[in-house]
């Protein structure tokens, strides 16, 4: 299920915050978030409940078993997650490179690369002493199955997430603050992502296109990527606000960054910091030798590449990445602050446009292909392209939007909320928003979310 979708919109998650709100104990309103979470997954993904479920109660149960001293539960809870994510998400990958063919389909269940990170998260940070147990199977399937976050994260931590497991406090003005967190998300989702994606599909499904039609593209899916990517993760934030949990933040402007170093402190922050802690830092991060510490940053950042995907393209993308973070820090340095502001963000725009391309196509031949036009000039033929799919021609106008939306610009537009009278008319600015976005979705066709695939 959607968040933009209106199923989502005018009945599950009505249907939800009534009897959430009406529940008369905290113990009531877990059960009703337990129960939505799993409908919710289950509604598009029935088949992959049981394994979902299963591997919530047997990390929980090796926890249990980990505090009381057997040794073998920390081992078992870790193998069975990897195992299981090795097996549903990798398997055909690994056989394709051994040149055999599986027999049968696996299924890859909605959202395992998120959940299995927070089921290994909990694992160590268990196995370090840094957090207890969790007692209740309840609580701790609660953690892992959070309808708002299961699906694309951010990714949690038990440690921060246990206190609101039990007891959460919700105001009004934190409710209105996250009505109007989902309703922003919303209104990136179908006014921003949906529109621009239209573009880049155009252009790489007409096939041979030129330079600037390959560029423009290119500029499509990169605005499509963080608009569709941070509206899911503005939407999981506003939810959470609204059932009493405080969410991480995933995303920070990341296109206002001045080098690609600052571009993954601002992208997909969670992920970023699950790596850092649990994978670059147990090989010993930076406190090492030059030639460890090149090798640790390519493995973090080739598993960063596995982790988005099963397929060749997404490994060269996390290696073009370490390549790149590599020479920020051995070749480049502090001289990199010597160069004019304008010019740094031009730079790191342009190599995370090219980075974009690499994750966006998955067939070898046709990326080797679009990076060659990118570089060798061959003009367009913009009305041959425009006659293809005429319905692009609206959705261009949007492209300035995103660009300026990509900045933090709406802190400066929006006006201070000072007074009944502003705060009447911000909800009623949001509401408006709101009737807006439901146009789009009604007259729009179906686009789900691109990390819905990870």
């Amino acid at each position: 299920m959607l968040f933009s979708s209106l199923s989502f919109l005018f009945l599950f998650l009505p249907v939800t915050l009534i009897l959430y709100y009406l529940s008369p104990a905290p113990r009531w309103r877990n059960g009703v978030l337990i129960a939505s979470s799993l409908f919710f997954y289950a509604w598009g993904a029935p088949k992959a409940l049981p394994l979902l479920v299963g591997t919530a109660g047997l990390v929980w149960l090796c926890g249990l078993g980990a505090e009381k001293g057997r040794r073998f539960c920390f081992p078992l809870a870790v193998g069975f997650v990897l195992g299981t994510l090795a097996v549903c998400k990798y398997l055909g990958f690994f056989a394709g490179i051994f040149g055999a063919r599986l027999g049968f389909r696996l299924l890859l269940p909605a959202g395992i690369s998120f959940y299995s990170f927070q089921l290994l998260a909990y694992s160590i940070d268990l196995y370090r002493g840094t957090i207890r147990a969790e007692r209740s199977f309840w609580r701790f399937l609660l953690y892992v199955a959070f309808f708002p976050q299961l699906l694309q994260g951010p990714i949690l931590r038990y440690g921060v997430t246990e206190p609101m497991l039990s007891r959460r406090d919700i105001s009004w003005d934190v409710a209105v603050y996250g009505m109007r967190r989902f309703l922003l998300g919303l209104a990136k989702k179908v006014m921003l992502a949906d529109q621009v994606a239209a573009v880049a599909a155009a252009v790489y499904d007409a096939g041979a296109a030129g330079t600037g039609a390959l560029w423009l593209a290119a500029l499509c899916y990169t605005l499509q990527i963080y608009f569709d990517f941070s509206s899911y993760s503005d939407m999981a934030v506003g939810l959470g606000r609204l059932f009493g949990f405080t969410l991480p933040e995933n995303f920070n402007y990341p296109y206002t960054s001045l080098s690609v170093t600052e571009f993954w402190r601002r992208w997909h922050i969670t992920l970023s910091l699950w790596f850092r802690d649990y994978v670059y830092i147990p090989l010993g991060g930076n406190r090492v030798k030059r030639a460890r510490f090149v090798l640790n940053i390519l493995t973090v950042w080739a598993l960063t590449g596995l982790w988005h995907g099963a397929s060749w393209n997404f490994v060269l993308w996390g290696l073009y990445y370490g390549v790149l973070l590599l020479i920020e820090k051995l070749v480049i340095g502090k001289r990199i602050e010597r160069v004019p502001a304008p010019i740094r963000w031009l730079v790191t725009f342009a190599l995370v446009n090219l980075g974009w391309v690499m994750f966006n196509l998955t067939d070898a031949g046709q990326l080797a292909s679009v990076l060659r036009g990118m570089f060798v000039y061959a003009p367009t033929d913009w009305r041959g392209l425009l006659k293809l799919d005429a319905s692009i021609t609206s959705k261009l106008a949007m492209i300035p939007f995103a660009l300026l939306f990509s900045f933090p610009v709406l802190q400066k537009w929006l006006p201070e909320e000072k007074g009944v009278m502003r705060s009447v008319l911000l909800n009623a600015l949001y509401l408006a928003l709101f009737g807006v976005c439901v146009l789009f979705l009604i007259s729009s066709s179906f686009t789900p979310f691109i990390y819905f695939n990870f």
